[in-house]
């Protein structure tokens, strides 16, 4: 084997060269693992972390409110959220209490995982719409009428300006609902911001072939760092034009939606069907040139050659992505030195790093020189040089 490669498989490996960006805290070596497994490299930043249910005073100060009182109807979005609650109130000795109340109560969970810890707590749930949607329950209990009824609805964490739910609440009060919001779990910043931060980094340099969020507030977090670094509006167009962002569901995808940021998730929300949807996607958004004649996919921070992984210095990577902007345009030993890391001002830097560039992909003829103007890429294409003059 050429030195600089790495051997793959890409019929079994399907995401062989490709980087994806986790952010989720609660079972990410799990979803790691199954990307991984499909030749995946992963860079993982858990960008929340939850605090535990039982030193929760807000969320014990809700509770004695509902089995004092229990609603007309509780909404119920998710299972981890509703079993927590349960767990909670039975830390305080509350929870026969709380059951009692709720079996008082209309109940409907927004999926199946609400639905089988409604079911496990011993209570049955009125209705859940089959699509797991937020926006279908809202719809229905509009259409029935919810002036003067209350209604309780668990939220997914901490309210903050980017999540989607607290929208809902607002429109049952606009429609004439007392709502009664249940923090069922909180979630704040994960402390280790300098990996959250590495995150944002790479997604505004396109170092990433995808992001990924399991969960609304991971999102929220990370918008949040972005906003207080002053980095929010590449961090944005990152995510809107060259990092795909792939998340477990439609309520995950709320807040990124709301900002124009196309997302993409699977039918069924689980991790599994994630991982099965990103190893089928990603492959198909890749786009493989002919260089040389040989097939290469250039990557957030790979790059594939012939169906095997070369692997690349971080110059090494950087300046091919240069010289793949506009695939077989000549690039300027100018240009490149000021794209690259450092602060020499000798162009004989770009020398060194193009010929270490052409050993690590195993054919020089792919970077081509071009006398007194710089190199190309040698793409195997019609390139029209009067464009350069244009």
């Amino acid at each position: 084997m050429s030195p600089g490669a790495t051997p793959s498989t890409p019929g079994d490996l399907p995401l062989t060269g490709f980087t994806i960006g986790i952010t989720a805290a609660r079972r990410a070596d799990e979803f790691a693992a199954l990307l991984v497994r499909r030749g995946a490299g992963v860079v993982m930043a858990p960008t929340i972390r939850i605090l535990p249910l039982v030193d929760d005073t807000d969320l014990e100060r809700v509770t004695e409110r509902i089995i004092a009182d229990p609603p007309d109807l509780m909404v119920a979005t998710t299972g981890i959220g509703f079993r927590g609650w349960v767990e909670a109130a039975d830390g305080w000795g509350d929870a026969e209490q709380l059951l009692g109340a709720l079996g008082e109560s209309r109940l409907i969970a927004r999926g199946p995982k609400a639905k089988g810890a409604i079911r496990a707590a011993g209570l049955r749930e009125e209705w859940s719409p089959d699509s797991e949607s937020s926006s279908e329950v809202l719809d229905r209990l509009l259409d029935e009428g919810v002036e003067g009824k209350r209604i309780a609805v668990q939220l997914h964490g901490a309210t903050s300006e980017w999540e989607p739910l607290p929208d809902f609440c607002a429109v049952l009060r606009a429609a004439g609902a007392d709502v009664l919001a249940i923090p069922v779990y909180r979630w704040n910043m994960h402390p280790d911001v300098a990996r959250i931060d590495a995150m944002i980094a790479s997604v505004v340099r396109a170092d990433l072939d995808a992001l990924t969020f399991t969960s609304a507030p991971a999102a929220a977090s990370i918008l949040t760092r972005a906003k207080e670094l002053g980095k929010l509006q590449p961090f944005l167009h990152g995510l809107r034009t060259a990092v795909p962002v792939f998340c477990v569901g439609s309520v995950t995808a709320g807040p990124l939606e709301a900002l124009q940021i196309p997302t993409v998730y699977p039918r069924r929300f689980r991790l599994g069907a994630l991982a099965r949807l990103i190893t089928d996607e990603l492959p198909r958004r890749s786009h493989t040139l002919r260089v040389a004649g040989h097939d290469t996919a250039i990557r957030g921070q790979a790059v594939v050659v012939d169906g095997q992984m070369r692997e690349l210095s971080a110059t090494g990577h950087l300046l091919l992505k240069m010289l793949a902007q506009v695939p077989g345009r000549v690039v300027g030993r100018q240009e490149l030195l000021y794209g690259l890391p450092g602060d020499s001002a000798d162009t004989h830097a770009v020398e060194v790093a193009v010929a270490r560039l052409r050993a690590a992909l195993g054919d020089p003829k792919m970077i081509q020189t071009v006398v007194k103007r710089g190199y190309r890429l040698a793409v195997d294409l019609e390139y029209d040089e009067t464009e350069d003059e244009s």
